[in-house]
């Protein structure tokens, strides 16, 4: 098993990038709610960085368990 498929950037999939940069734009947010607009911070706000974990733990299990070529078959005729 190759761990690096957790943490190298050229090893994630597409569910681990989105779920990144899903969490970096959250916590920027965050941070821009928290100190500009304190009373307007939505509520449920926090079910967001729950949300952006579930993503890149499903798609480290694709990762490291699914097959190397699976969903990129290409046919060119």
């Amino acid at each position: 098993m190759d761990l690096s498929k957790l943490y190298r950037p050229s090893a994630l999939n597409s569910y681990q990038f989105i779920a990144i940069t899903g969490l970096i734009m959250s916590i920027g947010a965050h941070l821009i709610l928290h100190f500009f607009a304190p009373q307007q911070m939505p509520e449920g706000f926090n079910w967001l960085y729950l949300c952006w974990t579930a993503v890149y733990i499903i798609g480290s299990l694709i990762n490291l368990f699914g097959k190397p070529d699976e969903g990129h078959h290409h046919h060119h005729h």
